[in-house]
């Protein structure tokens, strides 16, 4: 018995919540970009998108595109509960973007073992449950990290 359904594989994982706050990620990330909202008033950045700024709340806002270079804060490797969505043991890894701001990814193609806080990465996109496109943390395409 196959563990796809027409709507894809069986997993809890719920499906995304877009809002008119963070379609423009959604976006960018489906045509390989990450995005990063900007407040339009004092400029700060901002992750993950919100309707208003949290320093001077404005609700006006725009983006900039991240260069994707990141180095990783902090990881964890989860076992349980298993969901047919995922490969475990799965990492998921919490990252300083270039730009300012964090972001929280499943890191592929990286021996658990090798991780390590201050390791450079770079943002990917891969297709997760549902078919959504969504971030994800490698080695940087221009070599080892």
């Amino acid at each position: 018995m196959s563990d796809r359904s027409q709507d894809g594989p069986r997993t809890s994982v719920p499906r995304l919540i877009v809002t008119q706050d963070n379609e423009f990620w959604f976006t960018a990330a489906r045509e390989g970009r990450l995005e990063i909202q900007r407040c339009g008033e004092c400029r700060t950045l901002r992750h993950p998108p919100a309707p208003s700024c949290p320093r001077c709340r404005s609700i006006v806002w725009d983006t900039v595109e991240s260069s994707r270079r990141a180095t990783l804060h902090s990881y964890t490797v989860i076992h349980h509960p298993p969901d047919p969505a995922f490969e475990y043991p799965l990492a998921v890894g919490l990252v300083d973007l270039e730009e300012g701001t964090r972001l929280v990814a499943d890191i592929a193609g990286i021996p658990h073992e090798e991780l390590a806080p201050g390791m450079e990465l770079e943002v990917g996109f891969a297709e997760h449950a549902h078919g959504d496109v969504l971030p994800q943390l490698r080695r940087p395409s221009g070599g080892a990290a």
